[in-house]
């Protein structure tokens, strides 16, 4: 699907064109071969860069072309309840934006409103925003997995194998974070410089905030990891804990009762043996048998085997 929006400075609401105008902004949204095809010859893009923009599984990176700039992002996406990351890419040209994704990204979708705050027009303006908002976007998910640990940490006695396999779903989603954010911050600081875009006084200070914005991303996916981590190893040795007590529990009964199956064992073959023809051998063996168990019982106590 191929839109064509359109706002210049002068305009007070942004417009949906039929076709391109210069200045545009060209949005496409799970595109066909054909489309993309159309595109690359209309507008003399790199079909390979295009096409790559649809691939799941795409990296973040920079690629410097004659007729376009491409930037390839990976942002946060949910569906079915499952976060994860998808491509976007986003390309200036000699006069339009473009960008590629295959799935209806919220962010983008959001500068699409009429009360959106930007200019097609302005081209470095306009990807800096959508930078902008993929960061929101990061940082808003990442504050909503932070909550979660927090709450799940504050509950710790409460874990259990359910929880251990959502800390594993939210290691994975943070080290997807991750792999799209550090190449992110690394793009963004190539920025600064300038030697990538036309950036007035306004637009670097702008590029300064979102490298900074994604550093924090960075540090706080980090610092959520080792605190996800921290929880996992903790609960894993109170277990392996629990475990050992039960262990030297059942290790000591089975010691203190054995004494005992050791004496009607004696008692329960078919030989003579010492008082076995008395009327109170049975009584004289249960006796015998509970005081050893309970002298051994208090040494166990004693020394702390239990």
């Amino acid at each position: 699907m191929i839109k064509y929006f359109y706002k210049s400075i002068k305009d007070s609401k942004i417009q949906i064109l039929k076709e391109f105008r210069v200045g545009s902004w060209i949005y496409l949204e799970a595109p066909s071969r054909e489309e993309l095809e159309f595109l690359a010859d209309r507008h003399g893009l790199e079909l390979g860069h295009l096409i790559d923009a649809t691939d799941p599984h795409e990296v973040p990176r920079l690629e410097l072309e004659k007729n376009a700039t491409y930037f390839f992002r990976r942002v946060p996406y949910q569906e079915n309840g499952r976060v994860t990351t998808v491509p976007v890419l986003v390309a200036i040209g000699e006069d339009f934006v473009i960008t590629v994704s295959r799935e209806p990204l919220p962010f983008l979708q959001k500068l699409q409103k009429d009360h959106a705050d930007f200019n097609t027009t302005q081209k470095t303006k306009v990807v800096l925003q959508i930078f902008s908002e993929t960061s929101i976007a990061y940082s808003n998910f990442l504050t909503e997995i932070r909550k979660r640990v927090r709450t799940i940490g504050a509950t710790f006695e409460k874990i259990d194998n359910r929880t251990v396999v959502q800390f594993i779903q939210f290691e994975e989603i943070l080290n997807d974070f991750l792999a799209g954010m550090v190449p992110a911050s690394a793009i963004l600081e190539q920025l600064v410089t300038g030697k990538i875009l036309q950036l007035y006084e306004r637009d670097k200070d702008l590029v300064e905030d979102l490298a900074l914005s994604a550093e924090q991303i960075i540090i706080q996916a980090r610092a959520s990891l080792r605190t996800i981590v921290n929880i996992r190893e903790a609960y894993s040795t109170i277990l392996t804990n629990n475990l050992n007590r039960v262990m030297k529990i059942l290790t000591g009964l089975t010691i203190i009762l054995s004494v005992s199956v050791i004496f009607t064992s004696l008692y329960g073959m078919n030989v003579a043996l010492p008082g076995a023809n008395s009327p109170n051998a049975f009584w004289g063996i249960v006796l015998l048998s509970a005081v050893v168990s309970l002298v051994l019982t208090f040494l166990f106590f004693k020394n702390r085997w239990f």
